[in-house]
């Protein structure tokens, strides 16, 4: 009690600097006591939940297997079935046992297909998932805007299309992008309809995704993609070349015959590369015509072209193209004579070294 009387005096007759670094030190140790004790109690709550969480899995999982392999022929959804998403509305209330219902669901819809992947959008819908998920769509984070319409891919619910359709354009890509993603997973080509409309652009990954989720469906028939090949949307565009390459739309070659002229470059060498793809023998003339006028890029597409469609008329114009400023266009036109006239191929070898192109002295060396 006296050394604590004597702190006291010590302190109350000490500078202002010492006194104020002995409250710092006690709020510090305060603090760091109570910080300690706090994230004991955290780690200690956070692995009880999780216990708690792998448990709930454990015992949801076998429940959701029971409800996929429980139905019957003669209804839709069984006996048991409405039992088991009878005891599941309870637990969707609950936000962490909800995800981890959504994260089961999902994993199960991936192996299952058919009937059965009927019954699951029926739980999803019957249990009160289905209006969290619309609450997503509405929320005006565009995170959870953008994964409320996920759920609604994944589990493919379908009655949800005019709510989605809203999202086509919203400002931002993310929103968009599962909007389309939705549409083309749950429709198909049909799906491709907001293709009609768009203003905004759609990115290249984009256009590679929709393109892989259509190729997963097979006996699909291709809708008339001639709408959007002259569309004032150059992204679109772009896409619809890449749907006419891939499914083979040759009935579409006048409108591809009309983009050689677009103002757009890269769209104009994705036509030639379509075209080239499609034996397209009636852009050759055309392309050859005006090829002083084409750029770089296009001109070395019109070589690739023109590999693909030579005939032998085509030899005084590849001729002409063997000393062209561009290597590529050099070594193409080397190979198309190749292709055409050998006699005469062998012949340059013949040249005199000065008179020689870079690619003939690559092809010389070489050899």
């Amino acid at each position: 009690m006296i050394d604590f009387q004597m702190l006291i005096e010590y302190y109350g007759e000490s500078p202002f600097l010492i006194k104020l670094a002995w409250i710092t030190s006690l709020v510090l140790s305060v603090s760091i006591i109570l910080l300690t004790v706090y994230l004991k109690f955290a780690r200690t709550l956070l692995r009880k939940k999780e216990v708690d969480s792998l448990k709930f899995r454990a015992a949801y999982e076998a429940l959701l297997i029971e409800y996929i392999y429980s139905g019957d022929e003669v209804s839709i959804i069984s006996d048991n079935q409405k039992r088991i998403i009878d005891e599941l509305k309870p637990q969707v209330l609950d936000r962490s046992k909800r995800k981890v219902i959504i994260s089961v669901l999902y994993k199960l819809m991936n192996q299952v297909s058919g009937e059965v992947t009927d019954a699951v959008k029926i739980l999803f819908k019957e249990s009160g998932l289905i209006n969290y998920a619309l609450k997503k769509t509405q929320s005006k984070k565009w995170h959870v805007k953008a994964k409320g319409i996920g759920e609604f891919t994944r589990f493919k619910i379908e009655s949800v299309q005019d709510e989605i359709k809203k999202h086509l354009t919203h400002p931002l890509r993310e929103v968009r992008k599962e909007a389309h993603f939705y549409f083309v997973n749950l429709f198909h080509f049909e799906g491709l309809t907001f293709l009609d409309t768009i203003k905004t652009p759609l990115s290249e990954w984009d256009q590679i995704q929709m393109l892989e989720i259509l190729q997963r469906f097979t006996n699909q028939e291709i809708c008339d993609i001639k709408p959007w090949l002259k569309s004032s949307n150059d992204t679109v565009i772009l896409f619809a070349l890449k749907l006419a390459k891939v499914y083979n739309q040759y009935e579409v070659k006048d409108e591809l015959m009309d983009l050689l002229s677009h103002k757009n470059k890269h769209i104009r060498i994705q036509v030639i590369e379509v075209l080239t793809h499609l034996y397209g023998i009636e852009a050759k003339d055309v392309l050859k015509a005006n090829f002083t006028e084409l750029s770089l890029e296009e001109q070395i597409s019109f070589f690739g072209l023109l590999e693909k469609l030579v005939v032998p008329d085509d030899e005084p114009f590849v001729e002409k193209h063997l000393f062209h400023k561009d290597f590529e266009i050099q070594l193409l036109a080397l190979k198309i004579l190749k292709s055409i006239n050998i006699d005469k191929y062998m012949g340059l070898s013949e040249l005199p070294l000065h008179e020689k192109s870079p690619a003939m002295l690559k092809l010389t060396n070489t050899n």
